[in-house]
């Protein structure tokens, strides 16, 4: 077994162009072949997250990482995680916990503090761990941000690293993303890049191999896989929400896409449900008819609650309601079904009181410290068992607190309504266990589904993502081979 390296960074030459894929199949492989491999991403930039087993927050895409690998997801992983409140202003994570909220000019100068955090995690790491597969962010070649970089080039130089760029086909002029990244970069960051990943590629690789020999004479860099597109599969998104088929399944869920929408992949197992028809409706589109509407979590629950109301919801919600449909609201979308939502703190933005929906009988008060817990207990609706996670600020009491969701040992959480229409949660991963996601779907209506189990469906998908990238795996040990013979 050859091990290549202690340390590879993998960037990308756009946000999405498969980073998070690529260290997760190169994590799958070792692990198949015994190696203790680690993942890590210095700096993440995503409102999708994953409490540790040390009790801190990383982004979701790590918590992937991890499972490939076999492991537990820790704060080390993921040592500095932005979540965005504003257009101008985030939540400053650092070893899992709050830091602190800055806008982006305060940020940029915090930076040098930040990638001491992020050095520190990764000395850790390197002391237990084989090999580590470093994530990049976003793309190395934008230059405004370069100066104290500690999300790409920046790390890569401080640790003295090799780095593999990755380029989506898919989304054309890949040859122009990877040439035009190297003229960006600076001679000793160039000399770093061992060789490139064409993702996402489909066709006949005939016609694409002209291109290959183009770009490998051009940058005197080999190009080291070429990635198939692989359709269907089950993975954790980072941030952005995935394009989705419509008019799948007879039962219709409508979810708004709040402006600071979090942990959307609360509804990835939706997704894969096939009796299920989900949709996520956005800014200026109609708001159809449906069985179940689903608030999801909120970054900024007051700044989301004033969008929906400019948005018609509270009508649509409540004509939703007389028409018997159900509603169910997770964490900051509990919050919303409330009378009030109290920030005397400015907790997420200036202080102050919001009038929320009016549908459930309790009311919410932000507080400084987040709550950040698995958890496990059973339904308080059904005879079912539930399995998840909490991460929120705030505390919601009312007479609906009387009628919980769940109980958790001897804790009861979550709201009903006397009518039994409405439900509010703090519970992110509902659906992820088949037993919770059913008692959830007859609750709200649909009594007979076809049994699915999105755990089982994330860990083939890994193993599908690992088995393409294996020539990959195999490109990078003989690149290495090679350059220790010399």
């Amino acid at each position: 077994m050859i091990i290549p390296f202690q340390t590879l960074m993998v960037q990308g030459t756009t946000s999405d162009a498969g980073k998070s894929t690529v260290v997760a199949a190169l994590c799958r492989l070792l692990a198949r072949e015994g190696v203790k491999v680690v993942p890590f991403k210095p700096q993440n930039m995503a409102l999708n997250s994953a409490v540790t087993e040390d009790g801190g927050e990383i982004g979701r895409a790590q918590a992937l990482q991890a499972q490939a690998a076999g492991l537990a997801p820790h704060s080390d992983m993921n040592p500095v995680l932005l979540k965005p409140s504003s257009d101008t202003e985030a939540q400053i994570i650092v070893h899992g916990k709050v830091r602190a909220d800055m806008n982006a000019s305060d940020y940029h100068q915090y930076k040098t503090v930040a990638m001491q955090a992020v050095l520190q995690s990764f000395r850790r790491l390197s002391e237990s761990y084989e090999a580590i597969i470093v994530e990049g962010a976003g793309s190395p070649a934008e230059i405004n941000l370069r100066e104290r970089d500690i999300a790409n080039m920046g790390f890569a130089e401080e640790v003295d690293c090799p780095v593999i760029l990755v380029a989506d086909i898919d989304r054309g002029g890949v040859f122009a993303h990877i040439v035009g990244t190297l003229a960006c970069l600076s001679e000793s960051e160039r000399k770093r890049i061992i060789g490139f990943v064409i993702n996402r590629f489909r066709g006949d690789i005939g016609l694409l191999q002209p291109g290959l020999e183009w770009l490998e004479a051009q940058t005197g860099k080999p190009v080291l896989a070429v990635l198939p597109y692989l359709h269907g599969l089950f993975l954790d998104a980072e941030d952005a929400i995935q394009p989705m088929q419509h008019e799948k399944g007879r039962f219709r869920i409508v979810v708004p896409v709040l402006p600071r929408i979090s942990n959307h992949t609360d509804f990835d197992a939706l997704r894969a449900q096939p009796d299920v028809d989900l949709h996520f409706v956005g800014p200026g589109q109609a708001i159809p008819p449906a069985d179940l509407v689903i608030l999801p979590g909120s970054k900024n629950t007051r700044a989301d609650l004033a969008w929906l109301m400019a948005n018609g919801w509270r009508e649509a919600l409540q004509r939703h309601l007389r028409y018997g449909g159900k509603v169910l609201g997770i964490c900051g979308g509990y919050q919303m079904l409330g009378h009030t939502v109290s920030d005397p703190h400015g907790v997420e933005g200036a202080p102050g009181e919001s009038e929320a929906l009016g549908l459930l009988d309790v009311d919410t008060v932000l507080t400084a410290d987040k709550t950040l817990a698995h958890i496990s207990g059973r339904c308080a609706f059904a005879d079912a068992p539930v399995v998840g996670y909490e991460i929120h600020v705030g505390v919601s009491h009312g007479s609906a607190s009387a009628r919980p969701a769940f109980y958790l040992g001897e804790r009861a959480e979550g709201a009903r309504s006397a009518d039994d229409r409405i439900m509010g949660t703090y519970l992110h991963g509902l659906f992820d266990l088949p037993q919770t996601m059913a008692a959830l779907l007859r609750w709200a209506g649909l009594s007979e589904l076809t049994p699915v189990d999105p755990g089982l469906l994330r860990e083939q998908s890994i193993d599908r993502i690992a088995d393409a990238a294996a020539p990959l795996l195999s490109a990078i040990r003989q690149l290495v081979l090679e350059h220790n013979r010399k």
